[in-house]
């Protein structure tokens, strides 16, 4: 499976799941008298309309490269997190304005079982989690890392539930508020996480160089490859999740043009063989000076 497939797949898995939780968190909210469950449930559902962004960038980013677009289309992904990261922030503003408004106006105490229903959310979100990080780390994918974000930033929003929701239940009335309390702080939560998922992928569309062991790697390589004596620079652009590569290669000065040509070409292959994430390999040949 390709990382584009795995990336789709773990895609759909984030919609369905987003969706049933959706659906559940909104009905034991309502029932369950918890304005923080109500809370949850806009965010899980901000969170279907996100990933349904992210499965788009996915497809779009899949189309092969074409006169307008030589390097192909995976710079959409950054702007997809982008926009899921927007999603992140409003979400985060509606439950801040909608936990204010709550705590501004007296209303019931949420019953006990509304635990048990967050208890089961924040164990799902939190294998969701780690399910959909470990695949962005797979696919070197900066939208499916925030789509990753969006679960554990719905358990920790659930978290927050289940403390303001048993506070409430213990101390009984004069702490009925306590769960939208704990809807507030998780808001704040939110929108620090959005800075952390926004920042690398403003790093991707700036090409910002922060790929040193990919850098390390590739020098390494290159040595394997006959005819080459070393590498000077090299310059990493990720789109997607394909790294393109500028590379200046050091070879023998005294060799021909059509030796030189057929060495950046070996090392061009060489390179994508061994390190199968890299896409565009552009190789200019250095001459050695002591030869």
């Amino acid at each position: 499976m390709t990382n584009e497939q795995t990336a789709i797949q773990t895609t759909y898995f984030s919609i369905i799941g987003n969706t049933l939780l959706a659906l559940i968190k909104g009905l034991a909210g309502v029932f369950g008298n918890s304005y923080a469950l109500i809370a949850d449930a806009i965010e899980s559902t901000t969170d279907i309309f996100a990933s349904l962004l992210v499965l788009f960038g996915f497809k779009y980013a899949k189309r092969p490269a074409d006169d307008n677009h030589p390097y192909g289309h995976g710079k959409i992904e950054p702007l997809i997190t982008f926009a899921v990261v927007a999603f992140l922030v409003v979400s985060a503003t509606i439950i801040a304005s909608e936990s204010i408004h709550n705590i501004l106006t007296p209303h019931k105490t949420p019953k006990s079982w509304t635990l048990i229903v967050l208890g089961v959310i924040i164990i799902w979100k939190e294998i969701a989690f780690q399910i959909v990080i470990k695949k962005s780390k797979q696919t070197n994918s900066s939208s499916l890392k925030a789509d990753a974000w969006h679960h554990r930033s719905d358990a920790i929003t659930s978290v927050m539930a289940f403390i303001g929701i048993s506070i409430a239940i213990v101390f009984g009335k004069g702490f009925e508020t306590a769960d939208d309390w704990a809807a507030l702080f998780a808001s704040a939560f939110i929108l620090y996480n959005s800075y952390l998922i926004l920042r690398p992928a403003l790093g991707e569309v700036m090409d910002e160089q922060v790929y040193d062991d990919l850098i390390i790697d590739i020098r390494e390589q290159s040595l394997k490859v006959e005819g080459v004596l070393g590498t000077e620079k090299c310059f990493i652009r990720k789109a997607g999740m394909k790294f393109n590569v500028d590379l200046h290669a050091i070879v023998d000065g005294n060799i021909s043009v059509k030796l030189g040509h057929d060495i950046s070409h070996n090392l061009k292959d060489y390179l994508r063989e061994q390190i199968p994430n890299l896409g565009h390999v552009l190789i200019h040949i250095e001459p050695n000076e002591n030869y």
